[in-house]
C-alpha cells in the first residue's frame, strides 16, 4: 500500500471507531434496494450514517484492496455537516474524520483510470 492507502485505512477504521462511539453502528444491515439506490449518498433510503457504514466504507475498503481506482477528487465532507446539523450528540470528530478522508483522497496522485466520486448509492 501506498502511504496515502495506508493514511486511508487508518481513517476507515477511526470513522468505524467514530460511528461505534456514537451508537451508530448498526448490526444488520438495510434492505438490498436501500443500498441499490440511484440517488447521491442514498439519500432517498439511508440515512448518511447508514451510507458510511454500508456503501462508503465498504467501498473504500475494496478500492485499497485494488477493485477499483481511488474517485479523482473527494467531497463528502459539505454532505457530513449537512446531514449531521441539529443532530442531539456531538458529531465534530466524525465530520473531522470525513473531512481527513476528503483531504487524503485529494492529495492523493492520480493514476490511469481513475475518476468519478463517492456519492453515488
Amino acid at each position: 500500500m501506498t502511504p496515502i492507502e495506508t493514511r486511508l485505512a487508518e481513517l476507515l477504521d477511526d470513522l468505524q471507531t467514530e460511528l461505534t462511539r456514537l451508537d451508530l453502528w448498526e448490526a444488520t444491515p438495510p434492505p438490498p434496494a436501500a443500498l441499490a439506490s440511484p440517488l447521491p449518498f442514498c439519500v432517498d433510503t439511508l440515512r448518511f450514517t447508514q451510507w458510511l457504514q454500508w456503501v462508503f466504507i465498504p467501498r473504500t475498503r475494496a478500492v485499497l484492496e485494488g477493485a477499483a481506482a481511488l474517485p479523482a477528487r473527494s467531497g463528502i465532507r459539505p454532505m457530513a455537516e449537512e446531514a449531521l446539523a441539529g443532530c442531539p450528540w456531538d458529531t465534530a470528530s466524525l465530520i473531522a474524520i470525513v473531512g481527513a478522508i476528503d483531504i487524503a483522497i485529494n492529495l492523493a496522485p492520480l493514476p490511469e483510470g481513475r475518476g468519478g466520486g463517492w456519492g453515488r448509492g
